[in-house]
This record gives C-alpha cells, sequence and structure tokens, in this order.
C-alpha cells in the first residue's frame, strides 16, 4: 500500500499491525494521503523563509488534505455517573482526523516544531485509541535523508543564486536575525569559508537543528514504546520533496 511512497524515498514505519490495519479497512484513505503527499513539493527558498507562523509547505499540505475530508477535530472525553460529569474531561486536539466507514484515522504534521510536540502527539493517540476513539495514529515529519541534507540545500540554493550576504534573505521572508547568529557566520568568513556555507551550518542549525521535530526524534520516541500500544503509521518527507533552485525560483 505505501510502496509508491518508499519508492519515491519516503521514510514509512508502521508499529503495532497499523499497515495491515490501514490495508483492510482505509484503502480509500490510504489512496488519498499517499496522492497527496506524493504531491508536496517546497521550493528550497522555503527552507529560508519564515513569515512567522507555519511553513508554506505546511500549509499547503494541509489545504489538500482539508479538501480530502482530513479535517480538524477537536475530541472532548469525559466520564459521567449517572450523567454528571466526574471532573473537568479531557480535550485533545487533531489537526486532521479522516472518518472512514470502518472508524477515524488521526494524523499531525510536523514539519519544524520544537521535539516535545511529538510527545503530545502520540500521547493523545494513546488515550484517544484507549477510548476507541481512533483506530490508527499518523505522524508526517522531515525524513532521515531530508533532515541529513537540510546544509547542502540551504548552500546550493545560495551559491546557485548568487547571494553572497543576509540582505536578499529578508526579501524572500527570512526573518532578523541574532547579533550571535550573524556573529557564528562572521567568524566562519573570517576563518576562510565562503558565505554559503558558513551561512548553511548556523542557520541550519538554529531553524532545523536536532532538538526540531525530525525522523531521528520520533523513531527514538516510537522505539521506547511512546504511544504504545495505538497503531501507529510514522512518515518521513524525503530529500526529494525539496525543489532545487532553478526550479522553484527562478525570479531571485
Amino acid at each position: 500500500m505505501f510502496e509508491r511512497l518508499r519508492e519515491a524515498g519516503f521514510d514509512v514505519a508502521a508499529r503495532n499491525h497499523a499497515e495491515a490495519i490501514l490495508a483492510v479497512d482505509f484503502p480509500d484513505e490510504m489512496q488519498e494521503l499517499v496522492a497527496a503527499l506524493l504531491e508536496v513539493r517546497i521550493p528550497v527558498a522555503e527552507l529560508i523563509a519564515s513569515g512567522g507562523g507555519e511553513a508554506r509547505s505546511t500549509q499547503r499540505l494541509r489545504r489538500v488534505l482539508d479538501a480530502a475530508g482530513w479535517g480538524k477535530h477537536n475530541f472532548r472525553i469525559e466520564t459521567t455517573v449517572d450523567g454528571v460529569p466526574l471532573g473537568d474531561g479531557t480535550s485533545h486536539e487533531i489537526d486532521h482526523v479522516r472518518q472512514g466507514v470502518n472508524g477515524r484515522i488521526a494524523l499531525e504534521i510536523e514539519w519544524n516544531n520544537k521535539d516535545p510536540f511529538f510527545d503530545r502527539d502520540l500521547e493523545s493517540f494513546q488515550r484517544l485509541h484507549a477510548q476507541s476513539v481512533i483506530s490508527v495514529g499518523m505522524i508526517v515529519t522531515r525524513g532521515a535523508a531530508l533532515q541529513a541534507a537540510m546544509q547542502d540545500l540551504v548552500a546550493g540554493f545560495l551559491t546557485a543564486a548568487g547571494i553572497d550576504d543576509e540582505e536578499p534573505l529578508r526579501a524572500i521572508g527570512m526573518k532578523d536575525r541574532t547579533a550571535r547568529q550573524r556573529e557564528s557566520v562572521r567568524r566562519a568568513m573570517e576563518a576562510g569559508q565562503d558565505f554559503a556555507p558558513a551561512f548553511a551550518r548556523s542557520f541550519v542549525a538554529d531553524k532545523f537543528g536536532m532538538a526540531t521535530t525530525h525522523w531521528k526524534k520520533l523513531t527514538d520516541r516510537v522505539n521506547r514504546g511512546v504511544g504504545n500500544p495505538c497503531p501507529l503509521l510514522l512518515i518521513g518527507l524525503p530529500r526529494g520533496t525539496v525543489l532545487p533552485y532553478s526550479a522553484a525560483t527562478p525570479e531571485l
């Protein structure tokens, strides 16, 4: 069912029989998801652009999923005795929930958040599954190869676009850099590095560093049992998701 994703370079991992459940009970919904993921393209300039809030690439994926019926839902769970609620109950807001004939699927996209958001997502899936609210929980994040390539992608973009200082990057939405960040690049250039690799190393470490949401941080948690026994499907976006400069930003 997920061979098209694997052939395209996506990381795909299933836990607690998730793949079997999805194949039998949710084949149409999985076709929707696979088609949406295969269409994801991120212009390389968007790795640098901020704009405040969610990345434009993630917004596009969310819109595609919303249009296919994978909308946001807030689950409210309360314990009652004779119709009287005990306590305040709990709420679990999930960004994408797909109601199928045979149950519900919950999906979260963690493109670039702080990695503790994985704990939040997995623990929500665990609780919702324990209450028979969802059949499978899914998380989409940056794949291993994409995470490893971030510095090369940013440096390659700068080199191809002929950018040798930070000023042009503000025009594409990069937020103001701190004095510490600018000083890190300056010292690297004084030591003999060109602007592109010097900037890429500093920028990626700050924006897409090891403490953000990516494949290894996700699988480390799942391998420790976080989220068990909820069936889980984990998907990592591949390096090929990012479009090179010549195709993505010819105007720069």
